[in-house]
């Protein structure tokens, strides 16, 4: 069992680090060690979180909205309920364990949070122990059976953005578009976007995260999409930059240009080459061409049971890339006044390079 695996992982590790307790909150650091897939409608409100003890049985603390959904979920986990809340349950629960340090998820756990249990924990002889972000470095090497979930997810994607691509001209706005985006994602068995779809034409192409609008689809313009879904809990992402019609000489030339990044960041990706080296040869590519200045943003990022997610296909980041990591590549071009080209894949590190988990070629059309 996967989820065993990990759990057995996580535990030596608090072992070694005279850890009694972590107190997991991320959800998708939840769903990774247990499957359960509680929703939270942001950081101050939670669907539960796991207990696990550095030895014995991992435990789901919840409310009554989820009891039923954590019994089936996770039926082999102990679900304990905390009709006081969450503090109130640790302080009585962690004693009867005899957990005397509460590692918990600094890089999630809201401070007032932190503060609260380090003053009623602390009253209980509990201390409290910040951690790195053990699962998100578990997260970000996916296993043979996650590949082929991400892969589902991005076959999926794809679906949908053909069926958009083919009656693009039935649509005459951007908030059209992306409506029709997310609706077909759902109608065709996802459970949502991964995140708020973008579409973006003409000049506002130019903006990297454009909020669909009212704004008409511009013939002969850049119209960027990009789009994602999540089916059974793993994420997809991809972006594609077409013209409605015949695109001009400019279009094409830029067009090219990113797509040769897109080619060059792929091919520099292989285990054990730093995240920076993938970023910087794609870079290189619109650089060379005197576009360099309008690519702000990152290369890529991991996706798994998070959009973004570890690792980052950063100029900044010096660490290297293992096989089994699953990144985006996704250069651009971005012209104020005129509009924005980016097109994006998703690839998993192999020992001899990377595997393109797209299909769809509408990226190669220029």
């Amino acid at each position: 069992m996967e989820y065993q695996e990990r759990i057995d992982h996580l535990q030596r590790r608090l072992r070694r680090a005279g850890i009694d307790a972590l107190l997991v909150a991320r959800p998708e650091n939840r769903r990774y060690l247990s499957g359960y897939g509680g929703g939270d409608h942001g950081i101050e409100e939670s669907s539960g979180v796991l207990l696990l003890p550095a030895r014995g049985q991992l435990r789901l603390l919840t409310d009554f909205r989820f009891q039923l959904q954590a019994q089936r979920e996770v039926p082999w986990a102990e679900v304990e309920l905390y009709p006081k809340g969450l503090i109130a349950l640790l302080a009585t629960l962690l004693p009867k364990l005899g957990v005397k340090r509460l590692a918990f998820e600094s890089r999630y756990t809201l401070h007032a949070t932190a503060a609260r249990m380090e003053k009623t924990l602390g009253a209980k002889g509990v201390e409290l122990v910040a951690v790195r972000p053990w699962l998100e470095e578990m997260r970000a090497v996916k296993s043979e059976e996650e590949i082929a979930l991400i892969r589902r997810a991005v076959r999926l994607n794809e679906e949908v953005f053909q069926e958009i691509h083919a009656a693009i001209g039935s649509f005459s706005s951007e908030i059209e578009v992306s409506l029709a985006v997310e609706a077909a994602m759902r109608r065709r068995g996802a459970a949502g976007p991964s995140f708020a779809t973008i579409v973006a034409s003409g000049d506002n192409a130019a903006l990297p995260h454009a909020v669909p609008s009212a704004s008409p689809l511009l013939p002969h313009r850049p119209l960027t999409i990009d789009m994602g879904l999540i089916l059974d809990g793993y994420c997809s992402d991809m972006t594609r930059t077409f013209v409605i019609g015949e695109a001009d000489e400019r279009y094409i030339q830029l067009h090219r240009v990113v797509r040769r990044a897109m080619l060059a960041g792929m091919a520099a990706i292989r285990p054990g080459v730093p995240c920076r080296e993938v970023d910087r040869a794609a870079r290189r590519v619109i650089a060379d061409t005197g576009y360099g200045d309008c690519f702000g943003h990152s290369l890529g990022h991991g996706v798994g049971l998070a959009v973004h997610e570890e690792p980052r296909l950063s100029s900044r980041n010096r660490r290297v890339l293992k096989a089994g990591m699953v990144v985006t590549v996704e250069p651009g071009i971005y012209v104020p006044g005129w509009g924005g080209i980016r097109l994006e894949n998703m690839v998993v590190v192999r020992p001899d390079g990377c595997e393109d988990l797209n299909r769809d070629t509408t990226w190669l059309d220029l």
